[in-house]
């Protein structure tokens, strides 16, 4: 049961003052909430202003720094509307004070309300940002315009929060106000000693001054109502973390101890060696899974590092010592590719090996799950069907999940909800630097793989501005020519009016056009899986010799003999991402090339990005960086994917707090594991508030 104190806090959005159910939605989606019945009033509360407009400024016109927002009290001199049928240029309304003349700037503005908000001869007062363009200023769409006479109306220090399309400032400002006006005095769960220490004010003041900040310090990440919130929202998920482990360990694990004579069976059939880091991390694997706790590891390696092939020697052991193993992937692609290769390695150990997808369907599907009940599949390869009720396995001992950030907290126990208890051993190729590890899985032992697998190509990146866009087609052109083949990655599926991101839809027409209809193939994500599938083999069989796609083809598409990755817009995608994508060559023993192509300029941070990428090719680097310069929902592309989607804390700018709060929940839960403590009975309230029920579960149901 949720405390009664934060009944106020859990009302629908749609309870407060002038919010109606067109606002409800828009309040869900700005506070990434699925619809407005899932949004409560709390959820405005998480909503953080990003910077602050202060508008005590008021230098003068001829006084205002370029860049700056300041409020100005002139008068109305004349209005310039466009010329007739010329929509697209700017309105101009121009004003004076004793200083100089400015020009208020408007695009696609009705010309009469801006007669009737700034009446000439009428004395105004406007805020915004004001730009100097040759000697001259002008501020575009002031965020403020009021009569002189009306000028109280005119709030002096004002939060600016994240917005959507159709929600104004004014209106979503208000329904904070009524969100902070029902915040309870919430108890305190916080260590006494530290929140002396650090300076901590208390949650109710902290959320009071987050959304009252009355100067730039305010808004900072590192002020103390900030870092108090930030505290908490780590402390809730770091305590719900361990509960949800401590549950797993309780379930103790079936200890697997095996000669070894599978996996020596199929090292001996592999036309290379393991390298170091691949015989460390199978020797800490089976190390785990003898012991008598269920084993929780992360298996970190770049793109080829060779991880499917630990997994398989981790699998063998699960069935040597007569039991199954299974492997899910997060997509259809990513689930059939693993099992051609498990398949053909295992199956040279005479181990059976079985895929179950979404797609499997009818008698097929109902033989195979008769096979994995029976025990006759010793390995069976999956996405999410693997979960579903109707499947049960005849003795599950080693769940391996493949891209971890793709899937929650939540499935992966439902996988293990599966076998008895089986040991789990979660594969991820996007390089997570250690803050992210324990943000988004707490304390899991981690093993990485650091070498490229032996015959690997260094890949050759430049970086070229999409002006050059045509030198690159006819390279393409010279390359298909010598049966080369390449990808060609786009941001986005079809052309929308929001964005002049060239489209995939669009790239692969005009690409058929240029380099042939029969070379070139198209795939993205809305595609349906055979249609995918289709393209895709007949790239891997060498029919198609470019394939246009969107990301789909990020993680573990293998096509040896791909040689030439072109990124358009590289400057939109985050860092990992696009080692990710240009982890897609080089698995040849060709060399192979990655071209990075840019829409300029790009601003100190975009060139900072690019050029890590042109220098580097160590994944785990790669990502400190990309961490450090862009935040940790970037690194794990998008923010709904089971990854910790922070809504105040910030891994760049509050890793210390992070380390502090598991330490703190680590103690707390070694005391008073089922939170009966006064402090653990506050902690309670911590974790409903964060709506972090699912762990409070557990501990009813440990």
């Amino acid at each position: 049961m949720r405390p009664a104190i934060l009944d106020p806090l859990f009302s629908p959005v749609a309870s407060l003052a002038g919010v109606g159910p067109k606002l409800a939605d828009l309040i869900a989606r700005v506070t990434g909430r699925e619809d407005a019945d899932d949004c409560r009033v709390v959820d405005l509360l998480f909503h953080a202003p990003h910077s602050l407009i202060d508008r005590r400024n008021r230098p003068g016109i001829a006084l205002a720094p370029q860049g700056a927002i300041v409020t100005i009290e002139g008068r109305v001199d004349r209005h310039q509307p466009p010329p007739r049928g010329k929509p697209n240029l700017p309105y101009r309304v121009f004003l004076h004070d004793d200083t100089g003349e400015l020009a208020l700037t408007f695009f696609r503005a009705k010309g009469n309300w801006l007669e009737k908000s700034l009446p000439i001869d009428e004395t105004v007062m406007v805020s915004g940002k004001v730009e100097w363009f040759n000697g001259r200023p002008s501020m575009v769409h002031p965020d403020f315009i009021v009569k002189s006479s009306e000028a109280e109306n005119l709030p002096l220090v004002e939060p600016v929060y994240p917005l959507t399309a159709g929600l104004s400032p004014k209106i979503l400002r208000k329904a904070i106000d009524g969100a902070v006006a029902r915040l309870p005095i919430l108890p305190e769960w916080a260590d006494a000693n530290l929140t002396l220490r650090q300076g901590f004010p208390s949650v109710t003041d902290s959320f009071q001054r987050l959304h009252d900040p009355r100067d730039e310090t305010d808004v900072d990440a590192q002020s103390p109502a900030r870092r108090r919130l930030a505290y908490d929202e780590f402390l809730a998920g770091q305590v719900s973390l361990a509960l949800v482990r401590q549950r797993i360990r309780k379930v103790p694990g079936q200890p697997i101890r095996v000669r070894g004579d599978l996996a020596a069976e199929i090292i001996a059939h592999l036309p290379f060696s393991l390298t170091p880091s691949q015989k460390k991390a199978v020797d800490d694997i089976l190390k785990d899974m003898a012991g008598e706790d269920r084993m929780l590891r992360l298996l970190q390696g770049d793109v080829g590092a060779g991880k499917t092939l630990v997994a398989l020697l981790a699998m063998a052991a699960a069935v040597e010592a007569g039991g199954q193993a299974v492997l899910m992937a997060p997509t259809e692609i990513l689930a059939r590719q693993h099992f051609s290769t498990i398949s053909r390695l295992a199956g040279a150990a005479g181990v059976t090996v079985e895929v179950l997808t979404g797609r499997t369907k009818g008698r097929e599907r109902d033989q195979i799950v008769e096979r994995i009940a029976s025990g006759e599949a010793q390995i069976v390869i999956g996405t999410h069907a693997l979960f579903q009720d109707a499947i049960n396995y005849h003795n599950l001992l080693l769940a391996v999940v493949d891209e971890q950030h793709r899937f929650g907290v939540h499935q992966r126990l439902r996988l293990t909800a599966k076998g008895i208890s089986p040991h789990m051993l979660v594969m991820t190729a996007t390089p997570i630097p250690r803050t992210l590890v324990l943000a988004a899985f707490g304390d899991m032992d981690v093993s990485k793989l650091t070498e490229k697998p032996a015959g690997r190509k260094p890949i050759q990146t430049v970086t070229i501005p999409t002006e050059r866009i045509g030198e690159i087609v006819s390279r393409l052109r010279t390359a298909i020519a010598d049966g080369k083949k390449g990808y060609w990655i786009c941001p986005l599926v079809e052309e929308s009016d929001i964005s002049d991101l060239m489209s995939a839809e669009e790239r692969y027409q005009v690409l058929a056009q240029e380099l042939g209809r029969d070379n070139v193939g198209l795939v993205h994500g809305r595609m349906s899986g055979p249609e995918k599938d289709a393209v895709m083999s007949a790239f891997k069989n060498g029919e198609l010799r470019l394939l246009v796609a969107t990301t789909v083809v990020e993680v573990g598409v293998d096509v040896p003999d791909a040689t030439i990755m072109v990124i358009e817009h590289a400057e939109r995608f985050g860092l990992a991402q696009l080692h990710q994508l240009r982890g897609r060559v080089g698995r040849g023993d060709e060399a192979s090339t990655c071209i990075l192509l840019y829409k300029g300029p790009l601003s100190e941070t975009g060139r900072a990005r690019l050029s890590i990428l042109r220098d580097s090719e160590d994944g785990f680097l790669i990502a400190e960086e990309d961490l450090r310069l862009r935040g940790e929902g970037e690194l794990l592309g998008t923010r709904q994917s089971g990854t910790p989607g922070f809504r105040i804390a910030s891994l760049e700018a509050h890793a210390d707090l992070l380390e502090i709060a598991r330490k703190d929940a680590t103690y707390l839960l070694e005391r008073d594991p089922e939170l009966t403590s006064e402090r653990g009975q506050n902690m309670r309230v911590l974790l409903y508030l964060h709506r972090r029920d699912e762990a409070i579960r557990f501990l009813r149901a440990g």
